[in-house]
């Protein structure tokens, strides 16, 4: 598993994440928003305050993601 070690939340719900090794990729949140316990990240000050937690994303209500899921389905961010 590639641990996440830093996400920084970004405009229209996507977030920032930086893999251990370095690498950087985006995630696209927006398709989770309508999706069980996700919804509450609907509200944007919820979505922002997103922290690192066991090296994956996670939020104060208890939401997380598994960082490989993360890893395999956010964008490479481009040089």
């Amino acid at each position: 598993m590639k641990e996440i070690i830093k996400a920084e939340p970004l405009e229209n719900y996507e977030l920032l994440l930086t893999f251990e090794d370095g690498e950087k990729k985006v995630k696209d949140m927006k398709p989770y928003l309508e999706k069980g316990v996700f919804k509450k990240l609907q509200n944007v000050e919820v979505f922002k305050n997103v922290k690192i937690k066991y090296g994956t994303v996670c939020w104060d209500e208890d939401i997380d993601i598994c960082a490989d899921s993360l890893y395999e389905t956010s964008k490479k961010l481009k040089n």
